[in-house]
């Protein structure tokens, strides 16, 4: 996908580096205000390992991509299959701090979206922590609806108190379809 400037590619191992420095700086900056120091340091460590990344780049059923901004790396998503079936959860999608409120991440939901149904996917599902005001208004903006409220255990004595956020998609017509 290109447009003004940007384009959505695959991932790859030689990203992994400039992804995690991404995500630790948006976490550092975007989530003090939300979660603990504490708390973002063990969700990066669990979540953004080289090995973690490797091993979900391998898997068939995860998907990561990277939106480039006039080159450079400025977002970023992952997504994979889910249950109930027919679900494709979107795991991971953030943007360089500096650069929220510019439609990156709309751009890429768009992009997921489109993935999804051609893979025939009929629902997008992800979660976002309940006190993430400007992340549920970008995803209500975006189609999603909030099913469900959950608190899950991720261990080390830290919970994620979150929305579980649904988007319904209607099917592609046929000729659309890869």
């Amino acid at each position: 996908m290109t447009s003004s400037g940007i384009r959505i590619e695959r991932l790859t191992a030689a990203d992994i580096p400039a992804l995690v420095a991404l995500a630790r700086d948006t976490w550092f900056k975007h989530y003090p205000d939300i979660i603990t120091t504490a708390q973002i340091q063990y969700m990066l460590a669990q979540r953004y390992s080289d090995d973690v990344i490797r091993a979900q780049l391998a898997d068939p059923d995860v998907w990561w991509d990277k939106l480039l901004l006039d080159g450079e790396l400025a977002a970023f998503a992952q997504y994979e299959r889910s249950d109930p079936p027919g679900t494709l959860k979107v795991d991971k999608l953030y943007a360089r701090h500096q650069l929220r409120g510019r439609g990156l991440g709309s751009t890429l939901l768009r992009h997921i979206e489109q993935a999804a149904r051609e893979m025939g996917f009929a629902r997008l599902k992800l979660q976002v922590n309940k006190n993430n005001v400007s992340a549920i208004g970008a995803y209500r903006k975006n189609g999603f609806e909030v099913a469900e409220s959950a608190v899950f255990d991720i261990g080390n004595g830290f919970v994620m108190d979150d929305y579980v956020m649904i988007k319904e998609l209607p099917a592609l017509p046929r000729e659309q379809c890869r």
